[in-house]
């Protein structure tokens, strides 16, 4: 009797599902009431929301979303690994304020996407995974690759959810869409079982709340205004969270109206222009570099958008010196970052508050800033002027910098050389040097390179990649062939992971195990319909860097480089000539 009326059920619900799909063809907008196809109403929540792309992988899971798909605006750029996917969505949400969004199947579709989301989450980017699901309301193939993704998201999400009726699909997709923007930022996921996607609902999709960030209360404000007003050297530190187009507007305005000078983390690259005479540094390094010299000086750190994720910037001590903490939430204390102050809301109008109220005073010192600051620039002409091949990486970063237009965008995968370029590539403008310091994962540098091109097709767009990173996901050449982009990947080519071997060194290890060999580049490279390139001598790099970057298509270099003496230069040099000054 139970099997008669299960079966009797099911005939019934396949019915229902014809019905909608037929409705649906006359009535594609839902705007009566009749029943719509659930995977039809959720592109919709989707076109709603204002998604551009979905980057990812269907499997058959999704085959209902994504026939739903194919009459809507919404482009499938299809990928060859659901990480790639990710990385190209948490992109896209990082440079437009929009959540990007990825699709994957279940089981290993969805645990793929297990390293964008945490790189989403950490990175502070808006990004929404969309996953399949077996049938939740009858299962004909048992546990065959199911995990429960939703527990598995959890912790390293701000949302995740499985819906369990089509009618939940407009609050559900809302909510996450909500969420992913909200203060901090991050990932988001919405598991799609088949037989929900498949089902018919009268749901109405919801129309997004207007929203405002609270402000900082004015007495926090004012306090910060006399903090300021009363030091002997202020100086300003740039971070993550300030790295927005409005908070960008508003530091220059401080700075231009007060002279204060400024240090950045390597999140903070670009919020302001790094070639200006008042950009002191990058914190690349925790401590020993030119630029702590700099903080060490300064009597009141103006922390500006710190985020925990980075590396710590600088290390507090209990020896007098302030630290105003201006963030849109409130300081985690720890042992080496206590704040005297807490200024805690909109981080963009709390600098035009101060900027308001605060006037440039005659008794402020940043000579030393400028000594420190000299000082560094001598030591770094040393270096990038050295015509030794393999290429040493300050000459490397020099020679892209000498490349790119200040609005030219290239993005970092990880490796040591994520080092270099952020204390030696002044970047002019914000998002001009996307790398990653939260989940610093390998692998994204060339699917971050795709997203911004497709975001930004008139910019030049480089990646520089270690061999061992750039190895991780250089499937996805072939989709950026596929969809004609100009892209340039350079592959710095040390035949080992550099990265670890410098640490290694430092802690006087022998080198072991951490060497391999590679594919011939040029020819890989060519094999996916691209163009491929090798240099021979340091003064080989600049012309063919400029040359790909002039001719159309996606051009691979590869840059034999010169790691050793990274550990003496990083851990001894750097120390040595800057405790000198």
């Amino acid at each position: 009797m139970y099997v008669e009326k299960q079966t009797k059920a099911m005939t019934l619900h396949s019915i229902l599902i014809q019905t909608a799909n037929k409705l649906l063809v006359s009535n594609p907008t839902n705007t009566t009431g009749a029943p719509m196809k659930a995977s039809d109403l959720f592109i919709k929540a989707l076109e709603a929301e204002g998604v551009e792309y979905i980057f990812g992988i269907p499997g058959e899971e999704n085959l209902d979303l994504l026939e739903s798909l194919r009459e809507s605006p919404i482009k499938l750029i299809l990928t060859r690994h659901e990480q790639g996917a990710g990385f190209m969505a948490a992109t896209y949400g990082r440079l437009t304020g929009k959540v990007g969004v990825c699709l994957s199947t279940l089981g290993p579709g969805a645990t793929n996407l297990v390293t964008p989301a945490a790189y989403a989450q950490l990175g502070a980017m808006p990004m929404l995974m969309i996953t399949g699901q077996k049938p939740v309301k009858t299962s004909k193939q048992g546990r065959f690759q199911v995990i429960d993704a939703v527990d598995m998201m959890r912790p390293i999400t701000k949302y995740t959810t499985q819906l369990v009726s089509g009618d939940r699909i407009p609050s559900a997709v809302r909510e996450a869409f909500r969420l992913a923007h909200d203060e901090r930022p991050g990932a988001t996921h919405i598991e799609l079982p088949e037989d929900i996607a498949a089902e018919p609902t009268t749901a109405h999709l919801l129309s997004p709340s207007v929203s405002r960030r609270p402000i900082a209360e004015y007495k926090s404000i004012n306090r910060a205004v006399e903090m300021i007003a009363a030091a002997k050297s202020p100086l300003l530190l740039i971070g993550a969270a300030a790295n927005r187009k409005l908070t960008s507007k508003m530091l220059k305005e401080l700075v231009d109206k007060t002279g204060i000078p400024y240090v950045t983390t390597q999140m903070g690259k670009g919020v302001l222009n790094e070639s200006d005479d008042l950009f002191m540094g990058n914190t690349a390094l925790s401590a020993g570099d030119f630029v702590h010299r700099v903080i060490d000086s300064a009597d009141l750190i103006i922390n500006v958008g710190h985020d925990v994720v980075e590396k710590p910037p600088f290390f507090m001590k209990d020896d007098g010196r302030q630290v105003i903490h201006i963030n849109f939430e409130p300081a985690a204390v720890d042992p080496v970052y206590f704040p005297q102050l807490e200024v805690i809301g909109d981080i963009a109008n709390t600098i035009w508050q101060v900027k308001e109220q605060i006037t440039a005073n005659a008794n402020w010192d940043f000579s030393f800033f400028f000594t420190a600051h000299k000082a560094y620039l001598e030591h770094k002409a040393e270096s990038e002027n050295d015509d030794r091949f393999p290429i040493l990486p300050e000459r490397f970063v020099r020679d892209i910098r000498t490349a790119m237009p200040d609005d030219g965008i290239v993005t970092l995968d990880n490796g040591v050389y994520k080092i270099w370029f952020a204390r030696n590539y002044p970047a002019a403008l914000p998002n001009t040097l996307l790398l990653d310091n939260a989940l610093a994962t390998m692998g994204a540098g060339l699917p971050s390179a795709m997203a911004a091109k497709m975001v930004y097709p008139d910019k030049p767009v480089i990646s520089v990649c270690g061999d061992g990173g750039f190895m991780m996901n250089s499937q996805e050449l072939e989709t950026a062939v596929r969809l004609k982009l100009h892209i340039v990947v350079i592959i710095l080519r040390d035949d080992a992971y550099g990265m670890i071997k410098w640490k290694q060194a430092n802690m006087e290890f022998e080198n072991f195990g951490l060497d391999y060999g590679n594919p011939d580049f040029v020819k890989y490279v060519e094999s996916y319909g691209g163009k491929g390139w090798r240099i021979a001598a340091a003064d080989e790099l600049l012309p063919q860097v400029q040359k790909c970057l002039a001719e159309p298509g996606v051009h691979l270099i590869d840059v034999p480089v010169d790691y050793s003496l990274n550990d003496k230069t990083l851990n001894q040099t750097l120390r040595q000539r800057s405790e000198a000054i």
